[in-house]
């Protein structure tokens, strides 16, 4: 099982990136994906889960209206655009997947994630 993300950079606040999960060693159609962020010194914050069938689609409160998340079942991957960045968007950002997940926003009840990549958002 391989949960790849990568997108990641260095951008102004106010700027936009398109972070991408590419999955693979599991059956993607069956698992809900999600993603979670962690700054330096601070928990792991969820950022946004798409249900295993494509709906709901939730997002955390901090991210709503900024973030669109989606998904490409015939590529594996699921993404994720970041508009209007502010500078405590900064985190390292990870891809997690659950069978039949239904956009949970809860860490505990993913079972498999990625490594994560990097965004750092400047002044």
């Amino acid at each position: 099982v391989q949960l790849q993300a990568s997108g990641g950079g260095l951008v102004q606040a106010g700027g936009s990136l398109t972070l991408s999960c590419a999955a693979s060693g599991f059956t993607f159609k069956e698992y809900g994906l999600g993603w979670f962020r962690q700054a330096p010194g601070k928990e792991r914050e969820f950022v946004a889960a798409i249900s295993w069938i494509g709906t709901p689609i939730n997002y955390g409160d901090s991210v709503k209206a900024r973030f669109t998340m989606s998904r490409d079942k015939a590529r594996n991957s699921v993404y994720l655009q970041l508009n209007n960045l502010k500078i405590e968007d900064t985190a390292n950002y990870f891809c997690a997947a659950r069978r039949f997940g239904r956009g949970d926003s809860s860490a505990e009840l993913y079972e498999y994630w990625g490594r994560g990549t990097l965004v750092t958002v400047s002044s």
